[in-house]
């Protein structure tokens, strides 16, 4: 098909998870939430261990975190491109140390996210590979 770009080998991950930070840094719910695909899921080990699948089940989970914010919160620590997607250290809405993996769908959305405190692998968490360091 002459003209149609494969968005899957032409989008930049790693700018679509500096959008996600900027969304939630601005407390911006509708924008964070157009950044997943409409089947998403996000698994979260931040303490007790939460699974949200589809929109309504993430803005039931970002909402309340959007709300009140630490001064440091969502402070990027570093960025690092994996075969599988994205890994991100950054501090959490309470300034707390996360790692949060994120793989994308072929039409340039998160389709899954999984994070776990800084220090505690991912790979169990979210079946991808630890950033390499």
């Amino acid at each position: 098909m002459d003209g149609i770009v494969d968005v899957a080998d032409d989008f930049d991950q790693m700018a679509l998870v500096v959008d996600w930070l900027d969304a939630c840094r601005n407390r911006d719910l509708t924008a964070l939430l157009d950044l997943y695909a409409d089947d998403a899921t996000l698994e979260c080990r931040c303490g007790e261990v939460k699974v949200k699948e589809g929109r309504a089940e993430l803005e039931s989970y970002w909402r309340p975190r959007l709300h009140a914010l630490a001064p440091t919160a969502f402070g990027l620590e570093e960025i690092t491109p994996t075969s599988e997607g994205v890994v991100l250290d950054y501090l959490s809405h309470e300034g707390k140390p996360v790692r949060i993996a994120f793989t994308f769908s072929r039409d340039a959305k998160i389709q899954r996210t999984a994070c776990a405190p800084a220090g505690q692998g991912l790979r169990e968490v979210a079946g991808v590979a630890e950033a390499g360091r």
